[in-house]
């Protein structure tokens, strides 16, 4: 037998690595593939929905961000800053670049903060009337001066992104801001303007968003970190529990079915995370349509709902619940948080006697449930709520509205359903970010205060609770008004919300599976950078 001279044993090896290194790369880029519910909005001027927020802290950056584990506020595009009585000063750092790879200055922050003002959407009523002026007295510093003392102040940042003015300038469409154009809003809806740890490669609202490393991040993102991550929205719930099943989606949402989430997390290589202590669930009671501006009808709709039952129904495993028992507006642990507040207490006996000092009979209106689509539990309470009024007298209707239609119904208080019930996250480390957006009167017309309170006492204690700074005194302020919400019954608070989401072992969420890392802001736990992929 004669044997291959050794140029062709170099020429067939150096061919069957060639192949091997065209099938197996050397280093595979990794997908994380996760979902929620409602449409994803990119624009950070206007994001508030737990999609958006995702979105928001993957793409963009703000000046401070909470503590892991806390509401500390820690320094992030802003190294460090002072406070002179109502001025605030930030020193920027001086190594951020945008994704379009200007580097970021004091202007790109004053125009972040004139955008979101003057667009007045999103979660701009956090600052509404609480910046007086900004001054850049040079590319590396900040004065922001309030019109007067905001204790919220540096933990409403958080929802500040700061945005490329250059790109967006560039990109101007006619509009009704005069040189301004549309303030960039169109390319926003489809475009990056940030300096974050991950870019948009492409955005379709309501099906997929994809996002990107960003190579040039300022704080670099490991290796370790998922490459791409794809954001699906609205799949159907038996259509999730398949593609977990198959290991096609990694991070399940929270909001799916309690049977759902058990049956998947019984899969092999399958657990469950869990973010407690930010959110709560409400049923929102629409204060300003009848018979639900009679306070005594909505003591009696509050004694109509189960609480009990319904926090059985919250049940995933023995260990491991979406719902626990809520203490009036506010969860536990919060600034101001009371567990002295008195509890709902289910009782039809006491629900009559409500009704018996109404101004309006059972009769007299007929009720509508509302629930959001893709939030099963949503349409068990509703299905419960319209038995135990039946019970009382009223004739109900329950209608099922897609998210985006819901906040539109929000708008005014005559389209507003009855009954609504919302998922509310902090949105900021502190407890006015709550309080004011679901219960001051200038902040009614949004998903948040479908309730639609608007009651001068109210008022006045969310306003002190903003200017007092002393924590102590403010917490009293907040127990004082929780009080109230609580006696006036301007909602059912449903059961504290803890978040419990499906999650593959093919990712660590340090935030949802490690004590102590769960970040005290809706969407912060899904920062791409801090995630690993195996």
């Amino acid at each position: 037998m004669t044997k291959p001279h050794g140029l062709l044993v170099a020429a067939a090896s150096a061919l069957l690595l060639s192949a091997f290194t065209m099938t197996v790369p050397l280093s595979a880029q990794t997908v994380l593939r996760l979902d929620e519910h409602a449409i994803g909005e990119i624009d950070p001027a206007k994001a508030t929905d737990y999609a958006d927020s995702m979105i928001f802290y993957n793409i963009y950056d703000t000046l401070v961000i909470p503590a892991a584990g806390g509401t500390d506020i820690l320094p992030h595009l802003a190294e460090s800053w002072t406070i002179d009585g109502q001025t605030y000063t930030f020193t920027l750092r001086d190594d951020v670049k945008f994704h379009s790879g200007n580097v970021m200055d004091s202007d790109d922050v004053a125009f972040s903060i004139e955008r979101k003002m003057a667009l007045g959407q999103g979660f701009s009523s956090l600052f509404a009337g609480v910046i007086d002026s900004v001054e850049t007295p040079d590319a590396r510093t900040v004065s922001i001066t309030l019109t007067e003392p905001f204790a919220p102040f540096l933990g409403s940042l958080v929802r500040l992104a700061i945005v490329d003015k250059d790109a967006v300038l560039e990109n101007l469409a006619e509009g009704d801001y005069g040189d301004l154009g549309d303030y960039g809003q169109a390319y926003l809806t489809s475009n990056t303007a940030g300096t974050g740890a991950y870019t948009i490669s492409s955005h379709n609202p309501q099906e997929l968003t994809v996002m990107e490393k960003n190579p040039d991040y300022f704080l670099g993102v490991p290796a370790e970190a998922p490459d791409t991550a794809e954001l699906q929205y609205a799949i159907e719930p038996a259509t999730l529990r398949a593609l977990i099943t198959r290991g096609e989606l990694d991070i399940g949402d929270q909001w799916m079915a309690p049977e759902i989430k058990a049956a998947v997390s019984a899969e092999e290589g399958v657990s469950l995370g869990q973010v407690a202590g930010i959110s709560s669930f409400y049923l929102k009671l629409n204060n300003q349509r009848p018979p639900l501006d009679d306070v005594h009808c909505r003591r009696a709709f509050a004694h109509a709902y189960d609480y009990d039952a319904i926090l059985e129904q919250t049940q995933v495993t023995d260990e491991i619940a979406f719902g626990r028992r809520a203490y009036g507006p506010l969860p536990l642990g919060v600034l101001g948080s009371d567990e002295n507040i008195p509890t709902g207490r289910f009782d039809l006996d006491a629900a009559r006697s409500e009704l018996e000092q109404c101004q309006y009979d059972p009769g007299d209106h007929e009720i509508q449930l509302n629930w959001v689509a893709g939030n099963p539990i949503q349409e068990r309470i509703q299905l419960m709520m319209q038995l135990n009024l039946g019970e009382l007298g009223f004739e109900t209707t329950i209608t099922t509205t897609p998210w985006a239609m819901f906040t539109e119904l929000a708008a005014t208080a005559e389209r507003t359903p009855h009954v609504s019930p919302v998922n509310f996250i902090l949105t900021t480390p502190d407890p006015d970010s709550m309080l004011y957006t679901m219960y001051h009167s200038n902040a009614v017309g949004t998903w948040a205060s479908v309730d639609w309170v608007m009651n001068d006492e109210v008022d006045s204690l969310i306003e002190a609770g903003r200017t007092e700074t002393d924590p102590e005194t403010r917490a009293a302020i907040y127990r004082e008004l929780g009080n109230m919400l609580v006696e006036d019954q301007v909602s059912i608070f449903a059961y504290e919300l803890v978040g419990v989401f499906p999650i593959r072992d093919v990712v660590h969420v340090p935030a949802l599976q490690e004590e102590g890392k769960t970040y005290s802001v809706q969407g912060m736990n899904f920062m791409l950078r801090e995630m690993t992929m195996n």
